[in-house]
């Protein structure tokens, strides 16, 4: 009898069979879900794979506790009024078909504005409007099967029950094995032979129940601890599409048939032992990566990325610089103009226009006004602000901002495709092996036939290759961390790996702020004038007015009537009847001689020039080395917003013919480096992360040098710590090197599947033993990844 199964959720559909559209459904739920997801031309999720779904259940009235503004905003991890965003963690989370139709949730409402999957954590981050409403949203996932798991944990911040099922289909594939070990121990010794040719009495009574009893405990293993593999292979070939678990499958489905028919028709023992202990260690090797993978995600955190100093104000009116790590609830701080804000606080002065293209992607600016909440990720972009911290960095929307969906705009890399493409046809190359030489052996020597079969598909497992890849990257982004160069992602260190041509801005970046030295040329400023001037940098994080504020004696801090920067051109301001202009000659109307060359801030009062505060750049510590290092691979060039005064010093410090173009607005430098990329280049562009800010985002890898202040834009891909700019080309060979211990570790794989199929296809390798080789082969990668990236890290300074 055929027995129907739903073509959503796949679940038998004993108690109620629904039609529609000549496709069976369990339930109402089922049907309703498929309706929802044929209208909104979402039916692609079944072709990924088949019968993906869960079935809904009935939630009425369940989620009205969300109607709770108190409750919403402690679940919520961001809230402007306009934008919400929240992570929620969805159980039925399990396969590319979920995170498929999670990730278009804006198809069904376009209320949702994003939404990003994290698979392994089994969570769901997703952006949409405050019209929507969070209620909304979950009542929408509860609809279409993706129920969230809300409770007390969420307000706690504890942390989310995992997910044991793997350990406990360990605990009993490990059970079950150790059991048939032991009853399979007579049959190696052959201990249980017959009467008539001697042997153990009790053995040869009880042998067929000792058999009987490994059959009993293998349907655990293969019924319950294996079965994802037999799901996971059925929907794949259902989807025309060869994953790794098909020959995996195929191997257990074997072993399990052969050795129940030797057992019922008295032929032997049969492989239960074999198939146990190849279903335990494959567990066991899924569970090595798991644990390996969670390892990796726990050092990219906050502490990874963001360890630079923001200003914290004290109670006695003194200003303190300190790590953000260390702001505490409570703390005042003070944000200057174009800083990001680190924590989730309260504005208690300055009127604050908030960039939040960090975390919704709306580059459109949110005003507030004091007493409002300002949150992690956000910008200042007019004036210097002051906020109270209400949450300690760790606490705060800042620790999720790098995974944001605004920062990736290619997810799949070379190497990523790459072993795709090896793992597929890997996989025929298996089946075909194992096929021609069972056809081989049933000709030549039936008796071997079976063992070379499951020997060939168990040995032969790519998914050491898949492994190459991510424990490379992921611990050279470790690494890199620990030498204060802190890149987004690995995708970052491929790109880093293939550049062939660096950019360098000046200003900030191949020159230091804090040792510039700076003399006034003009009329002398009153007392005044230059408290005025002395507050108006303040609030500024351009490299010179960060200069000139630490050289200029103290003055008290001012209240602002006005403040305004213009990039690229200057600062304006005002205090009561004094209104101050700095910035570029023009800015402040002071017509200059075309030969004077040299940089100056320039300063104007109501209208009046004043004078002029002339710089004189300190270079970074050892930049002549590490550009003359640099030229041996590399086309260098620099591109500077100010102009030729320092042409002399620089063509003095840098290799010969190296370009230099000064004068060079934002738009021009972006311009410059599409150029560049339209030629074939690979770019990388190190600037200071502000007016950089479009030449950053344009380029192949954008890195945004910093000292001591919280500045760096949305387009950067990696920070480095100003004092190891000398290490930056040392660290880009260590990205290549990372490249290469790659494709040796796929070299080192395809190895150890060569010569582990000479031995299968010979008759050679017991498929217990195939079974054990397989996890060693993963292990073998990661060490050999870890060892050869701590090799390279060791070198690093």
């Amino acid at each position: 009898m055929k027995v129907n199964t739903c073509f959503h959720c796949g679940d038998p559909c004993d108690r109620q069979l629904i039609t529609f559209e000549e496709k069976s459904f369990c339930c109402t739920g089922c049907k309703t879900v498929y309706e929802i997801f044929s209208s909104n031309d979402l039916s692609h999720y079944y072709e990924l794979q088949e019968a993906a779904g869960s079935t809904p259940k009935a939630i009425e009235g369940k989620y009205d506790f969300l109607d709770n503004e108190d409750i919403i905003t402690k679940l919520l991890e961001f809230n402007d009024g306009n934008i919400q965003i929240v992570n929620l963690y969805i159980p039925t989370i399990h396969c590319s078909s979920c995170i498929w139709i999670l990730e278009n949730l804006n198809k069904l409402n376009n209320k949702v504005t994003n939404s990003q999957v994290d698979f392994p954590k089994k969570t769901i981050r997703v952006t949409y409007t405050k019209e929507f409403g969070l209620k909304s949203l979950v009542l929408l996932l509860a609809k279409i099967g993706y129920e969230p798991y809300i409770s007390l944990e969420d307000f706690e911040g504890k942390k989310k029950a995992t997910d044991r099922s793997l350990i406990y289909k360990l605990g009993v594939a490990g059970f079950a094995f150790g059991n048939v070990m032991f009853l399979s121990f007579p049959e190696y010794f052959d201990l249980g032979s017959s009467a008539a040719s001697g042997g153990e009495f009790w053995l040869n009574q009880y042998q067929g129940l000792f058999r009987w009893m490994m059959f009993v405990f293998s349907l655990p293993v293969v019924f319950y601890a294996g079965w994802d593999y037999f799901v996971s292979a059925f929907k794949g070939l259902r989807a025309k599409l060869l994953n790794i678990d098909v020959p995996i499958a195929l191997g257990i489905l074997v072993l399990f048939l052969r050795s129940t028919f030797d057992i019922a028709f008295d032929l032997g023992s049969g492989f239960f032992d074999s198939l146990t202990g190849l279903v335990f260690f494959l567990l066991l090797g899924k569970f090595f990566q798991q644990r390996t993978y969670s390892f990796l995600s726990f050092e990219r955190d906050y502490k990874s990325y963001f360890p630079i100093a923001i200003t914290r104000l004290n109670t006695d009116g003194t200003e303190e610089t300190v790590p953000v790590q260390n702001i505490e609830k409570g703390d005042r701080i003070l944000i200057r103009n174009e800083e990001m804000i680190p924590v989730d606080g309260t504005l208690v002065y300055g009127s604050a226009q908030i960039d939040y293209s960090f975390v919704s992607g709306e580059s459109e600016p949110v005003k507030k006004e004091i007493g409002e909440q300002l949150f992690a990720g956000g910008k200042q972009l007019n004036g210097v602000i002051e906020m109270v911290a209400l949450k300690s960095v760790s606490q705060s929307y800042l620790t999720q901002l790098w995974s944001n969906a605004v920062f990736k705009t290619d997810k799949t890399t070379t190497f990523q495709n790459l072993t795709d493409s090896i793992g597929k046809r890997f996989t025929i190359a298996v089946l075909t092996i194992a096929f021609v030489s069972t056809t081989f052996w049933l000709f030549h020597e039936p008796s071997k036939a079976m063992n070379v079969f499951t020997a060939v598909l168990i040995i032969a497992c790519p998914c050491a290759i898949a492994l190459a890849s991510p424990f490379t990257l992921g611990n050279m982004l470790r690494i890199f961390g620990k030498k204060k160069f802190y890149i987004k992602n690995t995708q970052t260190i491929e790109q880093l790996a293939k550049i062939d041509t660096a950019i360098f801005d000046k200003t900030g970046t191949i020159t230091t702020s804090q040792k510039s030295t700076a003399y006034y040329e003009g009329m002398p400023l009153t007392a005044e004038e230059e408290s005025l001037l002395k507050n108006t940098i303040r609030a500024s994080n351009h490299p010179l007015s960060r200069s000139l504020y630490d050289l200029l004696k103290e003055q008290n801090i001012i209240t602002l009537d006005e403040y305004e920067e213009h990039i690229g051109k200057g600062l304006e301001s005002s205090k009561g009847n004094i209104k101050m202009k700095i910035g570029s000659a023009n800015f402040v109307g002071k017509a200059i001689p075309e030969n004077m060359l040299d940089t100056s801030m320039y300063i104007s009062a109501n209208n009046n020039y004043k004078g002029r505060y002339v710089f004189q750049n300190q270079y970074r510590e050892g930049l002549s080395t590490t550009f003359k290092n640099m030229s041996q691979t590399l086309n260098l060039a620099i591109l500077s917003g100010d102009n030729e005064g320092e042409k002399t010093r620089l063509e003095a410090l840098l290799p010969k013919l190296t370009p230099l173009f000064f004068n060079q607005k934002p738009e021009h430098k972006l311009a410059f480096i599409k150029t560049l990329q339209d030629q074939g280049k690979k770019v990388l562009m190190v600037g200071d992360g502000l007016n950089d800010a479009g030449a950053l985002a344009q380029s192949n890898v954008g890195i945004a040098i910093s000292e001591n202040i919280n500045v760096f834009s949305p387009a950067c891909d990696a920070i480095l710590d100003a004092s190891k700019f000398q290490q930056l080309y040392s660290y880009m060979l260590a990205s290549k090197k990372a490249i290469r211990i790659i494709k040796m570790s796929f070299m080192l794989s395809l190895l150890y599947n060569f010569v582990g199929l000479y031995f299968a296809v010979t008759g050679q390798l017991e498929p217990v033993i195939a079974a054990i080789l397989m996890p060693l082969s993963s292990i073998s990668i990661v060490a050999f990844t870890t060892v050869m990236t701590n090799f390279i890290g060791r070198k690093l300074s």
